[in-house]
């Protein structure tokens, strides 16, 4: 791989890196400021209401 391709990542991109591969199953938000992840947050529960689909 070419060096110029290569991206350095900071501390909030790893830290969502692996929260995403930690999550293993779910859906999650994230905010981002300033070009970066700032926040992060984990959907815990959806309840379907009617079964229209």
């Amino acid at each position: 791989m070419d060096s110029a391709n290569i991206i350095e990542l900071t501390s909030a991109e790893k830290k969502l890196i692996t929260q995403i591969r930690d999550l293993g199953y779910g859906e999650v938000r994230i905010i981002v400021k300033d070009n970066g992840p700032i926040r992060i947050e984990e959907i815990r529960k959806s309840i379907r209401l009617t079964n229209d689909k």
